[in-house]
């Protein structure tokens, strides 16, 4: 049973219980397992002996729509309707909008045949904007749940300032939702009743997407940004669980030693998967904690330790800090702040030194074309920055460097914010969620303290430089794969 500490109502309209079917909007948690969301509108179902409709849809106006984002939703789309194919009482309706606005309306039609509806609480982006626009048209209820995180959003009442602060909270509060866990298969619980048939004038004013693909439609077709390419990377639950047992299999046991190291890339690199729903928190838990063969004992002491808390291995712990602590902290932030991605939310102490700092000379000023471009004078920067328009990510490490050396070379620090926003979230696969505003808001003191001494255009925000950091970590394959010399691209 989902838990009620996830589920929120965003409107007082009725169950319409006189509806042939309940509608799940997926919109955050794009998968058909170990997803609260699904799982709710699947209770729903259950209770009101109704089929079940699951709406994905994905429309062109969203900011930094491009081939690479559209690609790896579409990816995804395959895996779930492969997953739903033939399955008792589910209908699987994927959209692709061909021009901004054509996808109006489509899930107020779908919703005028539901008795629920329930789609996904995901705290970032436009996404809490669009679920709250529905709810005020719908005039069925509308549920939102919460499948970000292994702590639900509202199980802590407060914003953390700290990693510290909030790994405290999470040793204290988390074990008591250790056993509130998503069922793997959903779906597999609806009755054997017949599939809701999509009406022919629906389906003829909103085309099935992967028809339309299959019938030769492509991305080319579309209004959004074709200069940013598809990545090397595949979309979607089955390469989700690839990229997973990869990681457990080869880099794992590497992990806390290793994963600040370029040139031996041993990090996760779920996190395209996790930000588009295609795996979830609950599924790479349980899967490194079977491989860790835990038997669900954790520390009595809850001090706030970064190690030792879980009782697994080194390597397993410094993974785990890293999936649990810091990638809910962010959560907790854009779920309980409006301005989460607005320069004004940053700590007093941080404005305070940016802003006294801020009109000192810059030895170099790029604009954002020539960031985009690679265009700066320091090779490790420019290799970082490649990695992340041909790839759709940074190594973990570098993206820190990356974000440090522009501040360093904007016009000021509101300028260099929008810069990291708006290159991140055009380029990054795992750009527009809660844990990447936390790694470039940490550039610019987020969830840090003053360091001193204090320097020119930093003051005393913590100061990294490409020479420290090519001296602390290798990177000679990281260049030879990402540097300036052509050649050594092949």
């Amino acid at each position: 049973m989902v838990p009620a500490l996830r589920i929120r109502s965003l409107n007082e309209a009725p169950i319409r219980a006189d509806r042939p079917t309940v509608l799940y909007w997926m919109t955050a948690f794009r998968r058909t397992r170990s997803n609260f969301a699904l799982e709710r509108a699947v209770e729903h179902a259950e209770a009101l002996r109704r089929p079940l409709v699951i709406l994905e849809a994905l429309r062109v106006g969203y900011p930094w729509a491009s081939d690479r984002l559209h690609q790896f939703v579409i990816d995804g789309m395959r895996d779930n309707a492969a997953a739903l194919a033939g399955r008792a009482g589910v209908t699987y309706v994927p959209y692709l909008e061909p021009a901004a606005g054509e996808g109006r309306g489509l899930l107020e039609a779908l919703a005028q045949s539901a008795a629920m509806v329930v789609t996904d609480d995901f705290p970032c982006f436009f996404l809490p904007r669009m679920a709250a626009a529905a709810a005020a048209r719908l005039d069925v209820r509308l549920e939102t749940v919460d499948a970000n995180g292994m702590l639900p959003m509202r199980a802590v009442e407060q914003v953390y300032p700290t990693a510290y602060a909030f790994r405290r909270a999470l040793q204290k509060t988390l074990p008591a939702h250790f056993q509130d866990r998503p069922a793997a298969d959903p779906v597999a619980r609806l009755a054997p009743l017949s599939a809701w048939t999509v009406p022919a004038d629906l389906r003829q004013r909103w085309p099935h997407a992967l028809e339309w693909l299959d019938d030769g439609g492509t991305l080319s077709q579309l209004p959004i940004d074709h200069s940013v390419g598809t990545a090397p990377l595949t979309g979607g639950a089955a390469a989700a669980a690839r990229r997973l047992q990869s990681f457990l299999e080869h880099d794992l046991e590497l992990y806390g030693t290793g994963r600040n190291d370029p040139d031996h890339d041993v990090s996760s690199r779920l996190s395209p998967y996790l930000h588009f729903g295609h795996i979830g928190p609950h599924e790479v838990f349980d899967e490194v904690m079977r491989r860790e063969g835990w038997l669900g004992q954790v520390s009595a002491r809850t001090a706030g330790q970064r190690e030792g808390w879980w009782q697994v291995s080194p390597h397993a712990e410094s993974f785990l800090d890293e999936f649990i602590t810091w990638r809910e902290l962010g959560y907790n932030f854009t779920s309980r702040r409006d301005d989460y991605d607005r320069y004004d939310s940053l700590p007093s102490w941080a404005r305070a030194s940016l802003d006294a700092h801020s009109t000192d000379p810059r030895p170099h000023l790029y604009t954002l074309d020539e960031l985009a471009a690679a265009r700066t004078h320091d090779p490790l920067w420019n290799a970082a920055q490649r990695q992340l328009t041909r790839d759709g990510r940074i190594h973990n490490y570098l993206r820190m460097l990356w974000g440090k050396k522009i501040l360093q070379w904007s016009a000021s620090p509101r300028e260099a914010l929008a810069h990291m926003i708006e290159l991140n979230n055009r380029y990054a696969l795992d750009g527009r969620n809660p844990n990447s505003y936390s790694g470039i808001f940490w550039v610019l003191g987020r969830y840090d303290r003053p360091w001193g001494p204090t320097r020119p255009i930093f003051g005393v925000i913590r100061y990294m430089t490409s020479e420290n950091t090519a001296r602390k970590v290798s990177v000679t394959r990281y260049l030879a794969r990402y540097g300036d010399t052509p050649e050594l691209f092949s």
